[in-house]
């Protein structure tokens, strides 16, 4: 319950009600009983038949706007070379970048639809979407006009939230001028496309966009009205949590390598630690240190990172046992951190992330009754059904 991330110990606190029952007109949350419903006329009653019903889930990370497929890079991996090698060989981000700026606006909505309606039948009611791959002007705003499309589309899984991330790599044309291309954004980009996203977010990396730079580009940003992000401490520990907390953003995200400084920082300051273990499996690397953040007193969120390169996997399950099995999170934990904890991370945890009158009727009923086989079913989807804005949206076996 609540409309602000849950932070600490209170983050394993949830409320089961047992023979419950929820009302949504309008597509809002009326209220919320126990015991038998007392339908009005015209209502639709939905019996769930016992099962177990939760808020809707939210992917709070994720790069699904790209064109083109990097499968052959994951090979390459696979035999030993590392992330930064292959960005340096002209393969990660850039290799993303080149195809995506050839590909049609029509081309990259397509693309991110079927993600979607994947991601919809996982329970995903809310995902965040992020720009990144065009590097420019022009590609930046065609990835942000794509994202509004879907966002906008017409009996939608989910909602479809936009955030700026031109500085996710410094592209070919600004190689060795960082700054610059900094400016560019700065200068250019963030007065283009404010209203077109919520958040601003940067890759802060050594060798990518380092603090100074990232310092200035999200104050920037923060002066224009954007909320900010940060991909942080990801490879090295250059100090992104500590970053985010003195700017007062909302989520800092990776944090694989985070310091226990940065760690506090975050915990004092209230920024989310949305952890991503799905890369951290495809890498090889380390799991972020959830239980630091908990006992800490800081507020976890889980997301998919769905991308074309280093995590190209959208799967809520595997998310959720690789969450409980190795970053040693509770059940309860868990479900809060891809529902309330989520939405914080994204700003709009007053309007979706726990079943409360007043919020977005988004729910994912269980195909039974016990919420502890979400991580059970190891990479297996469990979930039945599937409403967002009081509609069903899908249905599984």
């Amino acid at each position: 319950r609540g409309d602000s991330a849950r932070r600490g110990r209170q983050q394993g606190e949830i409320t089961l009600l047992r023979d419950a029952w929820v009302a949504v007109e309008g597509g809002k949350i009326a209220a919320v009983g126990q015991g038998q419903p007392v339908p009005e006329a015209g209502d639709t009653l939905l019996d769930a038949g016992g099962r177990l019903m939760t808020p809707g889930l939210v992917d709070a990370h994720t790069h699904l706007i790209f064109g083109g497929f990097r499968p052959d890079e994951f090979g390459w991996r696979l035999r030993g070379e590392s992330y930064m090698s292959i960005m340096e060989r002209g393969g990660g981000i850039q290799s993303t970048v080149n195809a995506t700026r050839e590909a049609s606006e029509d081309e990259l909505v397509e693309k991110a639809q079927w993600f979607i309606d994947r991601m919809s039948e996982m329970g995903v009611t809310t995902v965040e979407a992020k720009s990144g791959y065009g590097l420019d002007s022009d590609t930046e705003l065609k990835m942000l006009n794509a994202i509004e499309r879907l966002a906008c589309k017409t009996g939608q899984r989910a909602e479809v939230v936009a955030t700026f991330l031109g500085a996710h790599a410094v592209p070919r044309e600004y190689a060795g001028r960082t700054g610059e291309y900094v400016d560019l954004i700065i200068n250019e980009m963030l007065p283009r496309f404010k209203g077109k996203a919520k958040c601003c977010d940067v890759f802060c990396e050594k060798n990518v966009f380092e603090l100074e730079d990232s310092r200035r580009l999200l104050e920037a940003a923060a002066a224009m009205g954007y909320s900010l992000k940060l991909h942080a401490d990801e490879i090295v520990t250059l100090g992104g949590g500590e970053l985010s907390a003195s700017l007062g953003a909302l989520s800092a995200d990776h944090l694989l390598h985070v310091s226990d400084e940065g760690v506090k920082a975050m915990a004092e300051a209230g920024v989310v630690a949305t952890l991503l273990p799905l890369t951290a499996f495809a890498l090889k690397e380390p799991y972020a240190p959830a239980r630091k953040f908990i006992e800490a007193g800081a507020a976890v969120a889980l997301a998919t990172d769905l991308n074309p390169g280093s995590c190209f996997s959208g799967s809520i399950p595997l998310t959720i046992a690789l969450a409980c099995i190795y970053m040693k999170m509770t059940v309860e934990e868990t479900i809060t951190a891809l529902t309330l904890n989520g939405a914080a991370a994204l700003g709009m945890a007053d309007r979706i992330g726990s079943i409360e009158p007043g919020k977005r009727g988004d729910f994912v009923m269980l195909g039974c009754d016990n919420y502890n086989v979400l991580p059970y079913y190891v990479g297996m989807n469990c979930v039945k059904t599937t409403i967002f804005d009081g509609r069903i949206v899908a249905e599984n076996p």
